[in-house]
């Protein structure tokens, strides 16, 4: 393998020490030591919210983590950053696809650095997968996400749509044997082709969604050649693709690829996992906006179903003021959908329609709540959102009523006053109680709630 040191190598993989990171959400969680004050935390050196942590706690445990103030995401699968920003504008809104998204960690780290008028379309194949996905999007709290459950050559229906696309490809997983070492025991050769052929397979079905003059990253946590550096070869012997190098710090020890593609992560030289990533180009000039429209697929002329703007007025005081307070054309659109009230950004809602003709839609936007004709029942994700208004009513908990709560327990709180209530840890929302006269009824999602017995230990 290119850059290869194999005694140092071998050594890491014996050693019993084991790498901990986690990304914060910057709308949420400002600085780690709050989060975690008991332990030694030292940044990721290529990414602007990652840190290590000196050791692992229980995150099952940990309110901060229900309330989606940080990722546990793996350091070197968070250079994706660099490359992002490296290779496209952060500074204008753009379209974005995380092709094989799930569990979530790369979806969550583009929304945190994108321009926030992007529209992200996060996907995965897998139902089961994807329902993990979405609930993670809804932790993160993020409004302006599509979740969606296809096959990647659906989005083939979407030409020349998208600025960026993502591909952290389903790989042999040799880069994760220091963290599971079972791994090495189901590991083979033949399982590293069959990879590489549906690695390509994904790519071609993937391809002609990227518009002209897009940025495609393609990375996997597999050290072997075959889907690492010859993939890149195909990309841009066959695909018509352009390999795009980075400026990297010498001082990172992140390896070159063999052929002068992409860039190798490997466990003695770095402080993560074993990885690889590169950055493609596709061939041809920017589409202007007046081409873009001209050949982009026809926009569905099916119409969201808006809510009545009576209706609509009953969720704006819910939202941050200077969100509900946006001009039209720019401000949020109020959706009715299976008998929910559901918050889009307006990126979001003009590109929804065709969305929705070509893809299957697991999440998108912020689900409100259901509208009675009495009031807001709210959703869970409304409390969980970036867009809720902070001055809500609210209850600030103990760590022990917190996890009483996220275990969906009955609680016995001292609220000032009675409602819908926001449950908070640490100033931060973990989701929703009814105050009563005589009782409090914990509107936790029964699927999201604590199974596991047991206590944090930090």
């Amino acid at each position: 393998m290119p850059g290869l040191d194999l005694p140092a190598f071998l050594q890491v993989h014996d050693s019993p020490e084991r790498i901990t990171s986690i990304r914060l959400q910057p709308v949420k969680a400002a600085t780690p030591p709050v989060l975690f004050p008991q332990l030694t935390v030292t940044p990721v050196p290529w990414s602007r919210y990652g840190y290590y942590l000196s050791s692992r706690p229980s995150f099952t445990f940990d309110p901060y983590f229900h309330a989606g103030a940080y990722y546990v995401q793996e350091a070197s699968s968070m250079f994706l950053e660099e490359a992002v920003r490296q290779t496209v504008n952060t500074g204008q809104p753009l379209k974005a696809l995380d092709l094989c998204a799930a569990p979530g960690g790369k979806s969550t780290l583009l929304q945190s650095i994108l321009h926030p008028g992007s529209l992200l379309v996060a996907n995965e194949v897998i139902k089961p997968r994807a329902a993990v996905l979405a609930d993670n999007i809804t932790r993160w709290g993020a409004d302006n996400v599509v979740v969606t459950n296809n096959d990647p050559r659906d989005f083939a229906r979407l030409p020349d749509f998208f600025d960026l696309v993502t591909v952290d490809a389903p790989c042999s997983g040799s880069g994760l044997f220091r963290r599971d070492p079972e791994a090495v025991h189901e590991w083979s050769y033949d399982n590293v082709i069959l990879c590489s052929q549906r690695q390509q397979r994904i790519l071609a079905d993937a391809l002609p969604a990227l518009k002209p003059g897009g940025i495609l990253i393609y990375s996997t946590c597999s050290y072997a050649m075959e889907e690492d550096e010859q993939i890149a070869d195909w990309l841009t012997g066959e695909m018509d693709m352009e390999h795009m190098p980075l400026n990297v710090d010498p001082a990172w020890n992140v390896v070159p690829g063999g052929n002068g593609c992409g860039y190798r992560f490997y466990p003695d030289k770095i402080k993560g996992e074993g990885f690889f990533i590169a950055c493609f180009r596709k061939a041809g000039a920017d589409i202007s906006p007046k081409d873009f429209l001209k050949n982009s697929p026809k926009k569905n002329k099916a119409q969201l179903p808006l809510l009545p703007e009576k209706d609509a007025a009953r969720i704006r005081p819910w939202l941050k003021e200077d969100i509900a307070s946006l001009k039209e054309g720019i401000a949020p659109v109020f959706i009715l959908h299976n008998g929910e009230a559901i918050i889009l950004p307006s990126q979001l809602a003009a590109d929804l329609p065709l969305l929705q003709k070509h893809l299957y839609i697991r999440k998108a936007g912020v689900k409100a709540g259901q509208l009675t004709p009495k009031e807001l029942v709210p959703d869970h994700q409304l409390a969980l959102s970036t867009i809720i208004a902070p001055g809500l009513p609210a209850v600030e908990l103990t760590q022990e009523e917190a996890l009483r709560y996220l275990r969906k327990e009955d609680l016995q709180l001292d609220a000032p006053s009675k409602g819908w209530t926001l449950m908070r840890f640490g100033g931060m929302n973990l989701g929703w109680a009814k105050v009563l006269p005589n009782r409090v009824n914990n509107y936790y999602p029964k699927e999201m709630r604590i199974l596991k017995a047991g206590t944090p230990d930090y």
